[in-house]
């Protein structure tokens, strides 16, 4: 069942007035780095539920004519072709995706650094590639590993951040993003306090990272969700000791940044004369944990969160991707929480069901609670039966109203195998919808239960086997969060699309 626990337009009000406020503790200039995803955070959505997945672009919107966006790059994630989990595309792809995102939002990007700069030739190249589009581009030179963050007499000289480029900026607030983690936002945010500093502007920092939300329990089941979505990271949360100490308040913070706040701090000290930040946390100027308006509705939510992370690293180790340590921690994690795999609500229902017929099942939890199974047959993948089978469900069709004519499939299957090359002549989720569209066109029952498809957003689904992508990504693009068990449908050692 799906409830509401969260206040998203009291969060823009308040989120937005805290961002002002530390503008303005400043030389109205703050350097804000912006932690997390700034478009599509589903992960927020899921675990608080009412939160709306583009609800910091929205922040942002609000305050457009005061900001303007800085995307960082790391000059090796370049080089390397580093491309991105959830979309597979590489980063410098994605920052030329993110700066169309941003225009199109109505928002100023002012420029792109590539930071940690060795003048690798992939770099000069996306760097033209850039300019030659009227993008500014600035370049921060890398620094030893040995002396980066330690050493702050030569970080903060002409010979560390006074070699880098000074990044011109119009407005008072900059965001620093980047298309993913370990890019060097921080290190540019510090980076450009250094050079306003030799040109007389006391300039601030701050940091926005949507979790750990400080002002909860360390164990709270929305911080332990942040866990299970950064095992690969190592990432881990814990008690702010210099907030501890400092003002005799609990607040949760992660490793990272309380491993490096005494060098910040340090650095912030060499730059303003005093740091005005007492802890890792007092950077920060996260207002969600206030917005909270149904806390057993999160926590319940971020129960289930940690289990579709749990199934999602699982497949993720059976396809090769990730390290058998990553499993280990988030079923560490499961365990601490008292957690298992079936206390998603759609998981034995699709079992019971694979077993009882010997192949491929799938079930979909509707937001009512209402749960509706589809297996493999000669015409439909499951996926596809319990997508139908969900939509006929909702428009109050039977079960066993056909919907789509054996005329329209069979061409698409004789397409598929005859001249594509498929060895599978089912139809996928993608396939099954534009063949519903097809008979929409002549009959109004397909019609109505193609009306349904908006009905299905934040539904829950579990697969007996490992989708295809394209499954996988109708469903996502329905609102409908999918996991499945770590299992191949066959014996293969290869399996395309998975």
């Amino acid at each position: 069942m799906y409830s509401i626990g969260f206040d998203n337009e009291k969060y823009l009000k308040l989120q937005s007035e805290k961002i002002l406020d530390r503008i303005g503790m400043f030389e109205n200039k703050l350097y804000l780095e912006f932690g997390g995803k700034l478009f599509d955070d589903f992960h927020a959505s899921r675990v608080l539920p009412g939160f709306m997945p583009d609800s910091k672009v929205r922040l942002l919107k609000t305050l457009a004519n005061k900001a303007e966006i800085v995307v960082v790059i790391n000059a090796s994630n370049i080089d390397s072709n580093k491309a991105i989990g959830d979309s597979g595309i590489s980063y410098d792809d994605d920052v030329l995706r993110l700066i169309d995102e941003f225009r199109k939002s109505g928002l100023y990007v002012g420029s792109v650094v590539i930071s940690q700069y060795l003048g690798q030739p992939a770099a000069d190249k996306f760097k033209d590639y850039l300019e030659g589009r009227e993008i500014t581009v600035y370049v921060m030179h890398y620094i030893p590993e040995s002396d980066y963050p330690s050493n702050v007499q030569l970080i903060l000289s002409d010979e560390g951040y006074g070699n880098n480029d000074y990044i011109r900026t119009s407005r008072p607030l900059v965001v620093m993003t980047a298309p993913g983690p370990g890019s060097g936002k921080m290190a540019a945010c510090m980076s450009q306090l250094y050079h306003e500093n030799k040109r007389g502007v006391k300039a601030g920092y701050a940091k926005f990272e949507t979790f750990p939300i400080w002002n909860r329990p360390l164990k709270h089941m929305i911080n332990l969700a942040y866990e299970s979505a950064t095992v690969d990271l190592s990432d881990v949360n814990m008690i702010d000791p210099f907030h501890l100490e400092a003002y005799n308040v609990s607040a949760v913070n992660y490793n990272r940044d309380i491993e490096v706040f005494p060098i910040l701090n340090a650095m912030f000290t060499r730059i303003w004369g005093e740091s005005p930040y007492k802890s890792p946390t007092d950077m920060g100027v996260n207002m969600i944990g206030f917005c909270i308006t149904d806390d057993e509705v999160c926590a319940e939510a971020s129960k289930q969160e940690i289990i579709r992370r749990y199934f999602h690293t699982q497949n993720d180790f059976a396809k090769g991707n990730i390290s058998r340590s990553a499993v280990v921690r988030l079923e560490l994690l499961m365990n601490n929480a008292g957690l298992f795999p079936a206390d998603r609500p759609p998981v034995t229902p699709a079992l019971e069901k694979a077993d009882k017929t010997e192949g491929p099942c799938v079930a979909i939890e509707l937001k009512d609670g209402t749960m509706i199974t589809g297996k493999t047959s000669e015409l439909l993948g499951a996926s596809s039966a319990a997508l139908l089978n969900a939509l006929k469900h909702l428009a109050g069709i039977d079960d066993r109203v056909p919907l789509i004519s054996p005329v329209v499939i069979g061409p698409i299957q004789n397409l598929k195998v005859g001249y594509l090359g498929n060895e599978n002549p089912r139809l996928h989720t993608d396939e099954v919808l534009i063949a519903l569209a097809i008979c929409a066109a002549t009959n109004p029952t397909a019609e109505l239960v193609l009306d349904q498809l908006p009905n299905l957003n934040n539904a829950e689904a579990h697969s007996s086997v490992m989708l295809s992508q394209v499954d996988i990504g109708v469903f996502r693009q329905l609102g409908v969060n999918i996991t499945c068990e770590p299992v191949y449908q066959n014996k293969r050692l290869f399996h395309r699309n998975l």
